[in-house]
């Protein structure tokens, strides 16, 4: 069965974030969270797949970009609000669990949602990107993740930023889509549909928001319990794969898969393959239902 994307604006943790939803309304709800410089969108190939196969699908726009609120202070961006953003989703649909789907920053807060609310994740899947608490330490195994990283501290300048990514129609953002990823991964149509995305009023400068407050720290980083699967493009032009690897070590139930010839982009140029490892990792948990009374 055919399911329709669904455009619905959602109240949570004192805003509002636009949420495409799809799939079987009773459904066990699975939430897709985007990473950095995109929004729903990027989870084209894997809502229909999700719904066809009988859950309930939530991608939201998160703060600060696309069609949801924007707050305008850097402190509004800290991970610990961003998390909170997504428990208020799970409240919204009255799910007690849900399955947790990260990419790149949308990555970042599963993994912080796996570590701190582990009563909320069923299960999580985190696509290219770290665990937070390893990148530090690890720098000396992976010594060329500091260049990789050289716009995480260009991003922390003031306005500049935001005036480099407006420029010349959005250059910049197309350019780092299209140089970064395997050849018609990011075609005309897909890029317009970005540029749309990023014009939105206030949203460059949010977007770059969620960079400037990694100066703000997180706190600490229990290990996790719930099951993990990391799934990594090998060509990522970002992140360096071996930290993929060392991630699992704040895991007590992880496994890791590579994508050899997949870039950072993974979930776009390996749609079938991310598909079908969400899916078998996903059927392994007992099925999550709604929630009647929903935990403190």
């Amino acid at each position: 069965m055919d399911y329709p994307l669904e455009h619905h604006t959602v109240p949570t943790n004192g805003l509002r974030l636009h949420v495409v939803q799809c799939g079987p309304a009773n459904g066990p709800l699975v939430v897709l969270l985007h990473g950095f410089p995109e929004f729903w969108y990027s989870w084209r190939a894997q809502l229909p797949a999700l719904a066809a196969a009988g859950y309930r699908v939530w991608a939201p726009d998160q703060r600060g970009y696309n069609l949801s609120d924007k707050p305008l202070k850097i402190k509004d961006y800290v991970l610990p609000t961003l998390a909170a953003d997504i428990i208020g989703l799970l409240d919204a649909a009255d799910c007690r669990q849900a399955f947790i789907v990260g990419h790149d920053w949308g990555g970042i807060v599963a993994w912080y949602l796996a570590a701190h609310y582990p009563q909320r994740v069923a299960r999580a899947t985190i696509l290219n990107v770290p665990h937070p608490a390893v990148v530090g330490p690890s720098l000396w195994r992976v010594p060329d993740q500091l260049l990789r990283s050289w716009y995480i501290l260009f991003f922390q300048l003031p306005s500049l930023p935001e005036w480099l990514l407006r420029r010349r129609n959005w250059r910049w953002g197309e350019q780092a889509l299209r140089r970064t990823s395997r050849p018609g991964t990011f075609g005309a149509a897909e890029v317009a549909r970005y540029k749309v995305a990023w014009a939105q009023p206030g949203a460059a400068a949010a977007m770059v928001n969620w960079y400037r407050a990694l100066r703000r720290p997180a706190g600490t980083w229990p290990p996790i319990r719930v099951p993990v699967q990391v799934l990594w493009g090998q060509r990522d032009a970002f992140l360096n794969a071996r930290l993929a690897k060392i991630s699992l070590t704040q895991c007590q139930d992880g496994r890791l898969h590579y994508f050899p010839e997949a870039t950072h982009w993974v979930q776009l140029e390996e749609a079938a393959g991310v598909n079908a490892r969400l899916l078998n990792f996903m059927a392994e948990s007992a099925a999550v239902t709604p929630a009647t009374t929903l935990p403190a």
